[in-house]
């Protein structure tokens, strides 16, 4: 299967955040997440693995209580069910991907 960004629409998840649902599978999705600056993720927890990579800008990632400054190039994780959080210091964009794929992520994905 091949997806292209321009066809994964655009959606408000929080005022200044805006999430692309840009593939999935049976056991696997990717999302793009593009932030504003200062816009807050608040802490939280799923049943879902999550894995992501910084593409651009600075964000203040908290997992299991640990906070990471993190720029262009790095990369987190936040095991099932360990909570975290977010906060953008200027205008970031992050892939993250979860296992298995989140199905409040597919109602807008394309497909």
């Amino acid at each position: 299967m091949l997806f292209r960004h321009a066809d994964a629409p655009a959606v408000e998840m929080l005022p200044g955040l805006v999430r692309r649902t840009l593939a999935d599978g049976e056991r696997l999705m990717i999302c793009e997440f593009t932030f504003d600056a200062h816009v807050r993720i608040p802490d939280h927890a799923h049943p879902h693995e999550q894995v992501g990579y910084v593409v651009s800008g600075r964000i203040a990632m908290t997992v299991a209580g640990e906070t990471f400054e993190l720029g262009p190039g790095d990369s987190y994780g936040a095991p099932s069910n360990v909570r975290h959080s977010a906060f953008t210091l200027e205008p970031t964009v992050v892939v993250d991907t979860f296992s298995p794929p989140r199905e409040d992520y597919r109602e807008h994905a394309s497909t």
